[in-house]
């Protein structure tokens, strides 16, 4: 299979595998390196391509080239040699910048293993082919400093033997905050900004899609340890959650790392976004597996822009279509697209790079022993034909980095040879010796504007954040490879417009117009709120509908909002609405009912008063205490009449009347009552003398129970009002959706000692009556005045619970209804039998029939 892609690739004459072995061989044995001459030499290392075997048993240690390798061109790197060329050609054309000094440079490529690397920088600063330090031949040039990258596992192992000559090294890889604080290379300087907000960025660009779900691929390694820490940091602080996190282990010296591990719960985790934190040599392999899984459905979010050339495959869709790049800002540096153009192998002879390339995109006839390419080629053909998915012409990150590195190299350069011109004398002829340590503290110090306006520092500690461009792939159809700006992020700005993105333009894997939703679970839209998994992490969670009167009226509310007391929620439970203002009101239908009730019971009381006053004369009338009975009627016509005061709107004065004139009432009845079982008893049942007893009688002494009982009443009426009084009060929780104005009887024990006196006055009548139950029963109410006691007691002990159990306009229709229950069984149990005889059977309220009844129970035998 893989010979089947060879193939297809060298057909398709696509730049990843060995597209044409004659040419490509030439790079491999010559060994590629670039020159160009100076007085002082600046030399670079860069990955211009690789080799890597087609079979595992290759022996990377052989150094003849043979058929069972295939060469990867890196042509993104190859664009940071041209930017190293054209920057030192701006600066030999600089008369104000090393005037009387010319820069020269050195190419090389980095070939696979550290030895080999060691082997060509070894030739380099001995000026020689030769791989022997300190044995080379004097050369005419002077070497200045050394610049490596992009990967830092090319810094690091290049950078440990330079560190031990103090060779000035510049690194234009992504800046690696830990080694500039740890200080282990200490002629090492890193030309990238700083990285310190590029985590802020990432984590707002997830706040800002509300993608709070994401998987993390990072390099493991300290710099790699270094960032999930600071990534984990910023999405605590905005609850970003990890679905999971992947560290890619990248063996040092070679590309290709070890295949992540959990495979199946990554493809199969519901995060849609995923971030890849690192460069895209040290995680080859990681992309190589994203691409052949054609995980198209994923928002990749990259940390640098990508050689994306390197990736091509044979499909139609690229998994990496619509991803979202954070690449450092910078200005577009004048005159370097023209260089490329006009960069061609007849300008330029002695790059066997560029005459492979020529050979393979434009077919030009190719000289194998020369390695180079014939006359024949496309006429005025240039780098800019080149398909931008496979060479950009647009300055990289890299090359950027690389351009100002060379300008560093050369201001420093030219500060320490006019510091040398000013401190020290030399005889005529003499020439200046030139050691690279001597630029160190030039390189540290230096400071200069560059072309596109950016203030360029080496030394760490002064750099200052960049702002990033968030750039778009496009990469449909596969080939189109388009980095389009969607967006930018700068740290310095003002809290709510660090990020600024333009969504419109975004270009989604998904192929939908719709921003992709990553969440661990589905929002809690309103009317309900998050409730946390046990167990699980923030953004997983389960979602519960709000409590009673409390809304939500956003989505992932953590707690829901109490309604005021003047509102409620709706059914949905995301409004809180104004309650209706209500009350036991004449025209609500229970209010008309018991007003009704009211007046005709106290209509009906006074019915009865009238036949009582034209049958007074009467035996039945007046065998019962006339006064008393009148007492009694005209009270139980007041109370039935006492209800009304509990109807309609509460007032100040209504509520103080309602339950006074309710107890003052009821206790003139039930005293009255209680005069009238009293007057029996002292009639029939006291042993006292006759003339006592007479006394008693027409002295009327019961008579003083009514107002000795009422004055009773009235004082604990005076306590109640003077101590805590009823006052309007509002209900806002009896009833959904109202608030009942009511009237708050103040003080719930003066109520209940209220009841309990008339219980107790009731009790008593009851006990007088039972007393004399037995009693001659010619017109003898003792049994109705006992039974109507008992009928009290019982409507007012029933209403205890019920008045408990009951809120708002119904505890007062509760009360309202014990109050004529109670009020009828008086007028009914003692009056109705009275008007039954006076009205109906008329002949048995004569003497005459009491006189006959009496001879009648005489002749009866005993």
């Amino acid at each position: 299979m893989l010979f089947f892609c060879i193939f297809i690739s060298c057909f398709l004459q696509i730049p990843i595998l060995l597209c044409s072995y004659r040419s490509s061989e030439c790079l491999v044995k010559i060994n590629y390196r670039l020159k160009g001459k100076g007085n002082m030499v600046i030399i670079g290392f860069f990955p211009a391509f690789a080799v890597y075997p087609l079979n595992k048993t290759t022996d990377w240690r052989m150094m003849k080239f043979n058929r069972d390798l295939m060469v990867e061109f890196k042509l993104r790197n190859y664009q940071c040699i041209l930017a190293m060329m054209f920057a030192i050609e701006e600066i030999n054309n600089n008369p104000f910048l090393l005037p009387n000094t010319s820069l020269g440079f050195e190419v090389n490529n980095v070939p696979h293993g550290q030895r080999n690397t060691l082997a060509t920088l070894f030739g380099s600063l001995s000026g020689s082919d030769n791989a022997i330090p300190n044995c080379g031949s004097a050369r005419e040039s002077n070497p200045t400093a050394v610049l490596t990258g992009p990967s830092w596992a090319i810094s690091e192992y290049i950078g440990t033997l330079l560190d031990l000559y103090k060779f000035p090294q510049l690194t234009f890889g992504p800046f690696d905050s830990l080694l500039g604080e740890q200080r282990r290379f200490s002629s090492l300087y890193q030309v990238a900004p700083k990285d310190t907000s590029l985590t802020v960025g990432i984590v707002s660009l997830m706040f800002h899609f509300h993608w709070i779900w994401v998987g993390l691929f990072l390099i493991d390694d300290d710099k790699g340890a270094q960032t999930l820490s600071d990534l984990r940091s910023e999405m605590d602080k905005n609850r970003v959650c990890t679905a999971f996190v992947e560290m890619i282990v990248v063996s040092k010296g070679s590309y290709f790392t070890k295949s992540w591990k959990n495979q199946v719960q990554i493809l199969e985790s519901s995060s849609n976004v995923i971030i890849i934190y690192g460069d895209s040599d040290s995680l080859l392999s990681l992309v190589v597996n994203i691409k052949q899984k054609l995980l198209t459905w994923k928002v990749w979010v990259l940390t640098s822009q990508w050689d994306v050339s390197k990736f091509d495959d044979y499909f139609m869709i690229d998994s990496l279509h619509g991803a979202l790049i954070f690449s450092h800002h910078h200005e577009e540096i004048p005159n370097f697209t023209d260089f490329m153009q006009k960069y061609n192998p007849s300008k330029y002879p002695e790059d066997t790079y560029l005459h492979v390339l020529w050979h393979i995109f434009f077919n030009c006839s190719f000289v194998k022993k020369d390695c180079k390419i014939l006359h024949n080629c496309l006429p005025n053909a240039s780098l800019g034909f080149l398909p931008g998915n496979i060479f950009d012409m647009a300055m990289s990150e890299e090359s950027y980095n690389v351009y100002n590195a060379v300008y560093a190299v050369a201001h420093s350069l030219h500060e320490m040879i006019l510091n040398q011109e000013q401190f020290q004398t030399h005889e005529k002829g003499e020439k200046t010796i030139f050691f690279p340590w001597l630029l160190h503290p030039f390189l540290r110090k230096t400071q200069f504007i560059s072309h596109d306006g950016a203030n360029m520092v080496l030394d760490f500690k002064m750099k200052s954040h960049i702002d990033y461009d968030i750039v778009n792939f496009w990469n449909f159809p596969k080939g189109l490879g388009l980095n389009v700006k969607v967006g930018t992020f700068s740290s310095n700005a003002p809290k709510d417009q660090k990020l600024s993105i333009s969504s419109y333009m975004i270009q989604w894997a998904t192929g939908s117009t719709e921003i992709p939703q990553s969440v661990c679970s589905e929002s809690c839209r309103p009317g309900f709120r998050k409730t946390h998994k046990e167990g699980s992490v923030v953004c997983c969670f389960d979602c519960i509908s709000c409590p009673e009167n409390e809304i939500s009226n956003e989505t992932d509310m953590d707690q829901c909002v109490k309604c005021p007391q003047t509102h409620y929620a709706n059914i949905e439970k995301i409004h809180c609405l104004q309650k209706t203002v209500t009350f036991l009101a004449y025209d609500d239908p229970l209010g008309k009912t018991l007003c009704f009730m009211s007046l005709g019971f106290s209509s009906l009381t006074a019915v009865v008063l009238v036949v009582f006053l034209k049958n007074r004369d009467t035996p039945i009338v007046k065998a019962n205490n006339l006064v008393l009975s009148y007492t009694l009627l005209i009270t139980l016509m007041l109370c039935f009449l006492c209800p009304l005061l509990f109807i309609g709107h509460p007032s100040t004065a209504s509520c103080i009347l309602q339950q006074n004139i309710f107890g003052l009432l009821f206790t003139v009845a039930l005293s009255t009552v209680l005069a009238k079982t009293i007057t029996v008893v002292i009639a029939f049942k006291i042993t006292a003398p006759g003339r006592i007893r007479r006394w008693l009688l027409i002295s009327r002494a019961p008579n003083f129970i009514i107002p000795l009982c009422t004055l009773l009443q009235v004082f604990l009426s005076a306590i109640w009002l003077t101590t805590s009084p009823p006052f309007i009060d509002k209900d806002a929780h009896s009833e959904y959706g109202h608030i009942i104005i009511i009237c708050n009887k103040g003080s719930a024990v003066a109520f209940h000692c209220n009841l309990g006196y008339l219980g107790t006055l009731a009790l008593v009548s009851y006990f007088m009556a039972f007393l004399s139950r037995n009693l001659p029963d010619t017109f003898n109410e003792a049994k109705f005045l006992a039974f109507s006691m008992l009928v009290f007691c019982s409507v007012w002990i029933t209403f205890l619970p019920i008045y408990h159990s009951t809120k708002g306009k119904t505890t007062v229709a509760m009360e309202i209804f014990s109050i004529l229950a109670s009020g009828t069984s008086l007028l009914g149990i003692i009056f109705a039998p009275k008007c039954y005889i006076i009205l109906l059977r008329p002949e048995r309220n004569s003497l005459h029939y009491i006189r006959d009844k009496k001879y009648a129970k005489r002749r009866k035998p005993s």
